[in-house]
C-alpha cells in the first residue's frame, strides 16, 4: 500500500490504547472493508516502512498486509472490478480525510514493507519570512521568527553525512544501536522561499532527524557556531543545549526498495544484522550496522 497522511491530528503510527493512530485507523478501515474482526477472521496487522511521530507527515508511505484470497474477494463484494482496485476504492470511503491510501498491489515475493527498504527519505520545511508566511501550510511548515542563515546551516550538516554514530541525537531504547548511515543532509531555500532540510537514511533512530535539524537550526540563528553540530556528533551524549524541533515541520517524502529479485534477501539481512544489534544493545557493546523505522 502507497499511503499518505496529515500527521497533526494523529498520535504517531504506532496502535496505542485509547490513541488516535495511523496505523490503528488503517488498520480499522481494512478490517471494515476485509470483513474481519471479532467475529470473522483476525484482523489485518500493518506493517509499515517508517514509524512516523505524533505529528510528522507522509507524502511517501509504505505498507504492507497479508491478506487471503476470499477477503480480497470480500473487498470486491458483488462487482467485478479487480479485487486490488475494489480494495483501494472502498478504503477511500471509509478512511479520514487525513489518511489516505493512493494505490494498492500484490506484493513481490519476499516483500517487507520495514525490512525491504534500502533507505527513507524525510523533509523539514521552515518560514523565515513574514512575507512568505503562508496560514494554510501552518501545519505543515515550522514558523521561526528571525532569519536563517542557510549557508551555515548547510555546512554545519555537511560534517554529519556518513556512517557515524548519531547517538548524540538520538533518543535512547533499550537493546537498539545509535549507528546510522546518513546518506544525504543538506539545507537549501525553496522556489517559495522556505528553508528546507533534505535528509536521507538507511534508517533512522527516534527522533533523529527533528534532533539534526534543530542543533543545526541553532547554527543557522548565530547561537552556535558551525562546528557545534559535529562536536555533539563526536560526544556521542545526548546534550540539553542541542532541542528537538517540533514535528509538524517534518514530512516522510519517499521509502526506496531493491529490485523486485533482491526483496528477499535484502529484508533476510536487515533482519539479521537488526537481531545482532539487539544482542548487542544488551550486551553493552556496540554494533557497526543497524536499521531501524524512522
Amino acid at each position: 500500500m502507497d499511503l499518505a497522511y496529515d500527521g497533526t491530528d494523529f498520535a504517531g503510527w504506532a496502535t496505542q490504547p485509547g490513541l488516535r493512530t495511523v496505523q490503528g485507523t488503517l488498520e480499522g478501515g481494512l478490517a471494515t472493508v476485509l470483513r474481519t474482526g471479532p467475529r470473522g477472521t483476525p484482523a489485518p496487522r500493518v506493517t509499515v516502512a517508517g514509524r512516523t511521530d505524533a505529528g510528522v507527515h507522509a507524502r511517501g508511505q509504505v505498507a504492507h498486509v497479508d491478506v487471503d484470497d476470499d477477503g480480497l474477494a470480500a473487498a470486491r463484494g458483488r462487482s467485478e472490478r479487480d479485487p486490488l482496485d475494489a480494495l483501494t476504492s472502498r478504503l477511500a470511503g471509509v478512511l479520514p480525510d487525513d489518511l489516505v491510501v493512493h494505490r494498492v498491489v500484490a506484493a513481490p515475493p519476499g516483500f517487507d514493507a520495514r525490512f525491504g527498504a534500502v533507505r527513507r527519505r524525510y523533509a523539514y520545511r521552515i518560514c523565515d519570512d513574514p512575507g512568505s508566511r503562508d496560514p494554510l501550510a501552518r501545519a505543515h511548515v515550522l514558523w521561526h521568527r528571525r532569519p536563517l542563515d542557510v549557508e551555515a546551516m548547510a555546512a554545519a550538516a555537511r560534517p554529519l553525512v556518513g556512517l557515524h554514530d548519531f547517538a548524540a541525537f538520538c533518543k535512547p531504547r533499550e537493546g537498539a544501536t545509535t549507528i546510522r548511515t546518513l546518506e544525504v543532509f543538506g539545507w537549501r531555500r525553496d522556489e517559495q522561499g522556505l528553508v528546507v532540510a533534505d535528509v536521507q537514511a538507511d534508517a533512522f533512530c527516534h527522533s533523529m532527524v527533528r534532533a539534526l535539524v534543530g542543533a543545526t537550526v541553532a547554527v543557522g540563528e548565530g547561537r552556535r557556531p558551525v562546528g557545534w553540530p559535529a562536536e555533539l556528533l563526536a560526544a556521542r551524549r545526548r546534550d540539553a543545549a542541542a532541542h528537538v524541533v517540533a514535528a509538524r515541520g517534518l514530512t516522510l517524502e519517499a521509502v526506496e526498495y531493491p529490485p523486485d529479485d533482491e526483496l528477499e534477501a535484502r529484508a533476510e539481512r536487515t533482519r539479521a544484522r537488526r537481531a545482532d544489534d539487539e544482542a548487542a544493545g544488551q550486551a553493552g557493546t556496540s554494533p557497526v550496522g543497524g536499521s531501524c523505522c524512522g
